[in-house]
């Protein structure tokens, strides 16, 4: 695949040099805000440790400070691709986050890659909401995603313009209309455990689930009446020739419990209330994007469009099985982003 080096090869350049001046990403924050093109702008970092950091980047689209997570390079001397992780129905706003439930940090501890995390975005299904809604506020994620988030990560971290894109449960279905929303902005695509159905049932019902019932808001501000457009627009399944040319990976679990099901297991510890949450919803939203993910499945393989797809015989909707799912999908994106 050829890859799209040229956008912000200026910034990483300048970037990179002050990295090597000794100036860094931290010189970078301390300066007064520049706004790009889009209006928006690096509004602050703060140093976890030698790898990882918060920044916040404005958003023009929703008027705010977005706080991100960063996961930098093992070797900064020259400018490398991004891959952005999204976090699922909680956005980043709880404790259900990569960080927190996996290994990435070690993960790519040796590995020569940008990872950026928004953490915010909670039940907005990363997507640009028609109208201002009460309970979740103003949403205009593939904005800030697609067209304002990137040039100020190109120019802070100092990239190579290169850029990939994989999520879970909600988001598995977001990266997936982002990339068709922006398909020259990403080489790749992965998608964990997400319903790539919007219009139509069942997704429409698991959509409203996420939406409405755990976060309070109303899709009739997100996309409108049932016969708004904009359902179809956002449905991933309807728009999969948007996605002909980049590297896709799709996984799902079949929803029946596996070895990481157990009261014992990662993220359950002998909890007896986690364990039964984890078998129950677990096993019931895992069959239900299960049955999405062979939709999808079916309609790039009708329209000949290449994609590797792990239908895993076993496995609830929990993180266990999404760290693994990120580790065999690596392969396919780090070949996307030309590592």
């Amino acid at each position: 695949m050829v890859h799209r080096f040229a956008a912000g090869r200026f910034a990483a350049a300048f970037a990179v040099l002050l990295m090597v001046s000794g100036a860094g990403v931290s010189a970078v924050a301390t300066a007064a805000p520049a706004a790009n093109a889009t209006g928006s702008y690096l509004a602050g970092t703060k140093e976890i440790d030698a790898r990882q950091m918060s920044i916040e980047v404005y958003s023009p689209s929703m008027d705010k400070n977005i706080p991100l997570r960063i996961i930098t390079p093992a070797d900064t001397s020259a400018p490398r691709p991004t891959l952005y992780l999204l976090n699922g129905a909680g956005g980043g706003e709880d404790s259900a986050t990569w960080q927190r439930n996996t290994d990435i940090v070690d993960f790519f501890a040796d590995k020569n890659v940008n990872v950026v995390t928004p953490m915010e975005g909670a039940f907005s299904y990363y997507t640009d909401w028609l109208s201002e809604d009460p309970e979740l506020g103003t949403n205009m994620w593939t904005t800030f995603l697609t067209e304002e988030l990137p040039p100020v990560i190109d120019s802070t971290l100092g990239t190579n313009g290169v850029n990939s894109i994989a999520g879970i449960s909600m988001a598995g279905g977001s990266v997936l209309s982002l990339a068709e929303w922006a398909p020259d902005l990403y080489e790749g695509v992965a998608a964990y455990s997400g319903c790539a159905q919007t219009s139509t049932d069942p997704g429409r019902t698991y959509v409203k689930l996420v939406v409405e019932s755990r976060g309070g808001g109303d899709t009739v501000n997100m996309w409108g009446e049932e016969d708004n457009p904009a359902w179809i627009a956002n449905d991933p399944t309807l728009n999969v020739e948007k996605l002909r040319g980049m590297d896709i990976y799709v996984s799902s679990g079949s929803g029946f419990p596996g070895q990481y099901d157990t009261l014992d297991g990662p993220g359950i510890e002998g909890d007896v209330e986690t364990f039964a949450n984890q078998i129950i919803l677990g096993t019931i939203i895992e069959a239900a994007t299960n049955q999405c993910t062979h939709v999808l499945a079916g309609e790039l393989k009708r329209l000949g469009i290449p994609a590797t797809f792990d239908f895993r015989p076993v496995g609830t909707h929990s993180w266990a099985y999404w760290q693994d799912d990120l580790h065999k999908s690596w392969p396919m994106l780090a070949g996307s982003l030309g590592i």
